[in-house]
């Protein structure tokens, strides 16, 4: 019998139960939640998409990704912030996104921003990973127990407060941590699901020399 929060595929596998076996949900489960990602567009990207979820599903968000991604040019950052009123009143009339302007201002902000923090670290990536959490901080074991009593973490708690002091907007301790877990900072896939150690050995063997200040 399966371990609660998990459940068996039509392929015989054992998952984590969020997808729902709805096909694109798990789809995005088995290719991209919690598979560590250092490239910086990608990072921006869910950042931000995570802050144009709050008070809806990711399954929202993901079923108008593509949409997004042509709205905000890739979420190019450097692109997105040149954004100037009349793309703001393009995207307010995007049926395809979802259509929030403070989500949308926030978005250009955060992308203003996301500069800034390149000048500083050299990548955004830099800066988020240098924010990994540390080993101790992390439960043993990863069940549908500890996932659900912990939204946020003292790490994700951590990154919000010094983003907000950065300038960045929506994003929240709930919002970083979700972030944190599709991008592979943290491996929450629960134990028994068959992704779990597969990104245990991403991570592990994740190359994160990136993450030195270059000399100079």
């Amino acid at each position: 019998m399966a371990a609660r929060g998990i459940v068996a595929g039509d392929d015989g596998r054992e998952r984590c139960a969020w997808h729902g076996n709805l096909e694109d949900y798990r789809r995005y489960h088995d290719a991209e939640w919690g598979r560590p990602v250092t490239d910086d567009f990608r990072l921006f990207e869910k950042i931000c998409l995570e802050g144009f979820q709050s008070g809806l599903s990711w399954l929202t968000i993901l079923r108008k990704r593509e949409n997004f991604r042509a709205a905000f040019a890739g979420f190019d950052y450097d692109k997105v912030a040149a954004f100037g009123d009349d793309d703001i009143a393009r995207c307010l009339a995007d049926a395809g996104i979802v259509r929030h302007r403070g989500k949308i201002v926030s978005t250009i902000n955060n992308a203003r921003r996301a500069q800034e923090m390149r000048e500083e670290f050299g990548s955004i990536a830099r800066y988020f990973w240098n924010n990994e959490p540390p080993a101790a901080e992390r439960p043993a074991v990863m069940d549908f127990e500890t996932l659900i009593a912990n939204p946020t973490t003292p790490a994700s708690k951590r990154i919000s407060k010094d983003l907000k002091k950065r300038g960045w907007t929506f994003v929240g301790p709930t919002t970083v941590y979700a972030f944190m877990q599709a991008m592979g900072l943290v491996n929450d896939h629960l134990a028994g699901c068959f992704c779990q150690p597969e990104v245990d050995s991403l991570r592990r063997n994740l190359d994160r020399s990136f993450r030195a200040v270059a000399a100079g």
